[in-house]
C-alpha cells in the first residue's frame, strides 16, 4: 500500500535565531543553523536585513579612507552637528550632506594626527575628542563651525586636561580613563566644564586597591540609574551618587567578568550591553548573578563568536544599539562580520536571539537622535536603508536545523517544498535539501514574479512555482513551491536570494513527505 502523504510545517522559521552552539538534534524548530544577513522583524518573521546607502554624494578630504568614528553633537537651540575623522582628519557633515573638513583653529602648532580611534562626548554645546597619545580636541560651535582646537587652548583652561582614549559625558561633567600612563583612575571635570581639571569639582578617582580580584585596568565607563559603572578586563566597579562626585561610594563590585573593549558598550535605556572575555552580557543581570557561566546573551553563538574575536584588535571591534530597529550590533573588521542581537525578547535561557551579517562591514556606528542609524563605510557615511549595500546586491542564507521528520524508524521520501514568503520582485530563491548531516544539497530556483504592492490573486508561475500575490497591508505574500526528491532519516533545507532592492521575509515552511522503508 502506498504510504500517504505528510507534511511537517515550521510557522515561524528562524524566529529563535542562529544556533551553532547546541547539537542540531536537540533544537526546536525555530532555530536556524544559518542565518546569515538576516534580521528577526517585529512580527517574529526571517527576513533580509537593510542595506545602506550614501549619505554624502562625495568623499572630499576623506577620500578613499575608512570612518573611524562617527559622533551627533546636539546643542541646546536644537541645532544638530554629525562629526566623524578618517584619513587622519576631522570632518564635519553639513546641512546638504557634504563633507566638511574641520581646520586647526588654534594658536599653536596644528597637531598630527595619525590615528582615528577617537573616542567623543559632547558637554554644554561642545564636542570632545580624546585619544591616548593625542591632546585632547575640542568643536566649539560658538567659537567656529569650521575648525577644531586643543582643550588646552580653550578660554578659561584650567589645570591639565588628561589625554586618555575613553571619554563619557554625564551628571554634568565629563569623565576620563586610561591615560597613557594610568590605567587605573578617572579623571572627571568641573561641571559644566570640559576645560576645567583642577579647581571647582572636578578630581579623580584611583580604583587601583578597590578591584575585587587583584590588579585591572579600565576599558570602559557608562552610567546607570545615577551611578558612574568601572569596567576593567575582567571585573566591573560600581559607584553610588556619581551625581555629586565628593559624595560617591563603591556600591558594588563583580569579579570574573569584564569588558574587553571600549565601543562595545552601549545603553539601552533600561540596561547597558557589552562585550566581556565570555560574550555579550547585560549588565542588569551580571550585576544579579555575579557569575560567569550566566547572563551570557549570547550563548547561542559562543563559540563562533569567540573564535572570531580571536583575530580582531579588540580597539577596533565597535558596536551600537538601535531603539528604532530593536537591535545590538557588534562588528567585527578582521572577520568581516557584523552580529545582530535581537533585544525585543529574550528567549527561555536568557539570551538574545542573533543573526549574522557577513557583507556589510561598517567602520563606524552612530545612532541619531532622530532613529536614523548611520553607518561609518570606505569614503562614505552611509544609511541604514533599503535593501542594497550602496548599490551592490547581498545574499540572504537561512537553513533551518536538522530534523527527524517521520517515523523514527523509517527514511523521509521528500516529495515537495513549499515556502510562504513576504515581498521579493523579480527574483529567485533557491530552495535547497539535504539528509543526514551532509552538505550536499538538491536545489531548485523559484522565481517571484515582478509585481508591485497593489498586484493582488492567484497566478502559476513556472513548472515548479505556485504563487499567490495577495494585497495585505500594502505587501505581497507568496507561496513558493518546488518538486523535490531523495531520502534520508535526517532532514535539513536551505532558502537563499540575491537581495536588490526588495525585502523578503518567510512566514512559513511546509516540507510534504512520504514514510519511506522502515529500519
Amino acid at each position: 500500500m502506498s504510504q500517504a502523504l505528510q507534511t511537517a510545517s515550521v510557522q515561524a522559521p528562524g524566529f529563535f535565531g542562529l544556533n551553532t552552539q547546541d547539537s542540531p538534534l536537540d533544537l526546536a524548530a525555530g532555530f536556524a543553523l544559518v542565518a546569515t544577513n538576516c534580521i528577526i522583524d517585529q512580527y517574529g518573521r526571517i527576513g533580509a536585513r537593510n542595506g545602506w546607502s550614501r549619505i554624502n554624494a562625495a568623499s572630499g578630504n576623506l577620500g578613499a579612507n575608512d570612518v573611524g568614528v562617527v559622533h551627533e553633537l546636539v546643542q541646546s537651540d536644537g541645532t544638530i552637528t554629525v562629526l566623524f575623522s578618517g584619513n587622519n582628519k576631522l570632518f564635519k557633515l553639513s546641512t546638504t550632506n557634504t563633507v566638511t573638513e574641520l581646520t586647526y583653529g588654534g594658536g599653536g602648532t596644528a597637531p598630527t594626527i595619525t590615528a582615528n580611534n577617537w573616542s567623543c562626548a559632547s558637554l554644554n554645546g561642545i564636542t570632545y575628542f580624546f585619544q591616548t597619545g593625542y591632546d585632547p580636541l575640542i568643536y566649539d560651535p560658538t567659537v567656529s563651525t569650521t575648525t577644531f582646537r586643543r582643550v588646552s587652548e580653550k578660554t578659561g583652561y584650567v589645570g591639565t586636561v588628561p589625554s586618555g582614549d575613553i571619554v563619557i559625558s554625564a551628571f554634568g561633567r565629563l569623565w576620563v580613563a586610561n591615560t597613557a600612563g594610568v590605567k587605573n583612575t578617572v579623571f572627571f571635570s568641573d561641571l559644566l566644564s570640559g576645560h576645567v581639571w583642577s579647581t571647582g569639582t572636578s578630581g579623580s578617582l584611583n580604583v587601583d586597591r578597590v578591584w575585587t580580584n587583584g590588579a585591572d585596568e579600565i576599558t570602559g565607563l557608562a552610567t546607570h540609574n545615577g551611578s558612574l559603572i568601572i569596567f576593567g578586563k575582567r571585573q566591573i566597579l560600581v559607584y553610588a551618587n556619581a551625581t555629586t562626585p565628593a559624595t560617591m561610594s563603591l556600591s558594588d563590585a563583580v569579579g570574573g567578568i569584564g569588558c574587553t573593549g571600549r565601543d562595545t558598550i552601549q545603553s539601552t535605556g533600561k540596561d547597558i550591553l557589552f562585550l566581556s572575555n565570555s560574550g555579550v552580557r547585560s549588565f542588569a543581570r551580571t550585576i544579579i548573578e555575579k557569575s560567569a557561566p550566566l547572563g551570557d546573551l549570547s550563548k547561542n553563538v559562543r563559540n563562533d563568536l569567540i573564535a572570531s574575536l580571536a583575530s580582531e584588535t579588540l580597539a577596533n571591534v565597535k558596536s551600537v544599539y538601535s531603539e528604532k530597529e530593536a537591535f545590538y550590533l557588534l562588528t567585527l573588521p578582521t572577520t568581516k562580520q557584523v552580529y545582530c542581537f535581537d533585544t525585543r525578547t529574550q528567549l527561555q535561557d536568557g539570551s538574545f536571539r542573533v543573526t549574522v551579517w557577513d557583507s556589510i562591514e561598517p567602520t563606524a556606528l552612530l545612532y541619531r537622535r532622530n532613529g536614523d542609524l548611520v553607518i561609518g563605510k570606505n569614503g562614505y557615511l552611509g544609511k541604514y536603508e533599503n535593501f542594497q549595500d550602496d548599490t551592490s546586491t547581498y545574499r540572504l542564507q537561512y537553513y533551518t536545523n536538522q530534523s527527524d521528520i517521520g517515523m523514527a524508524n523509517a527514511t523521509s521520501v521528500l516529495k515537495k517544498l513549499k515556502a510562504v514568503v513576504i515581498g521579493g520582485s523579480n527574483q529567485f530563491v533557491t530552495m535547497k535539501w539535504a539528509f543526514d548531516f551532509t552538505t550536499n544539497y538538491l536545489s531548485n530556483n523559484v522565481s517571484i514574479p515582478t509585481q508591485g504592492v497593489s498586484e493582488y490573486g492567484i497566478a502559476e508561475y513556472g513548472a515548479n512555482a505556485t504563487v499567490v500575490a495577495q494585497y495585505s497591508d500594502g505587501v505581497a505574500l507568496q507561496t513558493l513551491v518546488t518538486q523535490a526528491s531523495g531520502a534520508g532519516k535526517i532532514v535539513q533545507t536551505g532558502y537563499e536570494s540575491t537581495i536588490n532592492g526588495f525585502g523578503l521575509s518567510i512566514q512559513k515552511i511546509e516540507i510534504q513527505f512520504k514514510d519511506g522503508k522502515q529500519t
